[in-house]
């Protein structure tokens, strides 16, 4: 079996078990995420996260936390097939507008911005750190260009109940650093 097909594979799987997670704790998750923050010692200037789509877990309420502590957040803008991802200024309670796919992103009015930390919303992960994600690439070329740019952490954020014992991966499949879910916040490797 190709890669891509396991992948493919993988995402349907992971697609379901996501959904069948949020319909359980996806109310509570996001509060948990914000009452244990970002983990101590990270640079956080600049925060991109992500708004919630479809069952992915919620990170609003730890945005929240985040605005109020100072830090600048932002959220990813998908500009094009097989582009890196760019990031525009946003906190909760700022206008957003429909995006590729119906996400929700910042306007074109938000100023751009180069993130220090990124949350990674995915489908599953390991333990490793590599995640599984939609399939069209825009966190791998994201994070390859901003590591080649400049010192910056990557967390995933999901349900604990997203853990796999290993995602299908290539060469082109960026780790992640820290993996944060409602019940834990460990570092990958």
């Amino acid at each position: 079996m190709s890669l891509a097909e396991l992948k493919r594979l993988a995402r349907s799987k992971a697609s379901q078990n996501r959904n069948s997670i949020h319909a359980q704790v996806g109310a509570e998750a996001g509060k948990a995420l914000a009452a244990r923050g970002l983990p101590p010692g990270l640079k956080s200037g600049i925060v991109s996260g992500f708004h919630p789509y479809l069952s992915e877990i919620s990170v609003l309420e730890l945005f929240g936390r985040l605005a109020l502590g100072g830090c600048v957040t932002a959220l990813p803008v998908v500009v094009g097939k097989e582009q890196p991802l760019i990031f525009r200024r946003w906190a909760p309670g700022d206008a957003l507008v429909s995006g590729l796919w119906d996400v929700q992103i910042p306007p074109e009015t938000s100023p751009e911005v180069l993130p220090d930390l990124l949350l990674v919303p995915m489908l599953a992960y390991d333990a490793r750190g590599f995640r599984l994600g939609y399939g069209g690439g825009f966190y791998d070329r994201t994070l390859a260009k901003l590591r080649g740019l400049k010192k910056i952490t990557a967390i995933g954020v999901a349900y604990s109940g997203q853990e796999v014992e290993e995602v299908p991966r290539d060469e082109h499949d960026q780790p992640l650093d820290w993996i944060m879910t409602e019940r834990e916040t460990f570092k990958c490797g």
